[in-house]
């Protein structure tokens, strides 16, 4: 059965490509607009569930679809804020300057649909990053050293953005890059698709 990935991310591209596993990529090209009084958890667990459902209708196999917010507030509330791609400078040192001194929490909607079998599974990481107290000074040298523009939360911890925390509280890691490989596994596992 094929495997597809159905993201335009090259960051969950690359996490994919580790696992050695031959797939094919197809962009969802989904309305990503957040629903009024629609918590974070809810957004991201829709807005998987959709992105797997567009492929569906062109593509059959087992398609891997994500979705993935950050916030400053738990993430279950429906007046919870949503820490967005910055897409600008100015934004993005706004975010940091907003996150600085505080605890961000990533949540990371996933989810595994059989085309065949008409079986979907579905799993919310949640991830938890402790900022430093962060001087004007180490923000704009930060994003001087890092392109962070269509970043949620406006660092890549997988690069220099590991200096701006204090501490990393989560099961994967890789669920901040926005795909979380540990429960993907678990899933691919259960449709008979294994990694080692």
């Amino acid at each position: 059965m094929s495997l597809i990935l159905a993201s335009s991310s090259p960051y969950r591209k690359a996490i994919l490509d580790k696992l050695g596993l031959d797939f094919s990529v197809v962009a969802p090209n989904i309305d990503e607009t957040r629903k009024e009084k629609e918590s974070p958890i809810d957004l991201v667990t829709r807005l998987s569930k959709e992105k797997a459902l567009a492929v569906s209708k062109s593509k059959s196999g087992l398609i891997i679809a994500s979705d993935q917010v950050a916030t400053l507030d738990t993430g279950l509330n429906e007046n919870d804020s949503i820490l967005t791609k910055p897409g600008s400078h100015e934004n993005a040192f706004l975010q940091l300057k907003q996150s600085s001194g505080k605890t961000v929490n990533f949540l990371t909607g996933l989810v595994l649909m059989n085309t065949e079998t008409l079986s979907t599974q579905v799993h919310v990481e949640h991830f938890k990053v402790s900022f430093k107290v962060l001087s004007d000074n180490q923000i704009l040298s930060y994003l001087s050293k890092e392109d962070v523009l269509n970043c949620a939360g406006s660092f890549k911890s997988e690069g220099l953005g590991i200096a701006l925390f204090n501490k990393m509280e989560g099961n994967d890691s890789n669920s901040l890059i926005g795909l979380p490989t540990i429960q993907l596994i678990h899933m691919l596992t259960k449709e008979n698709v294994h990694v080692l």
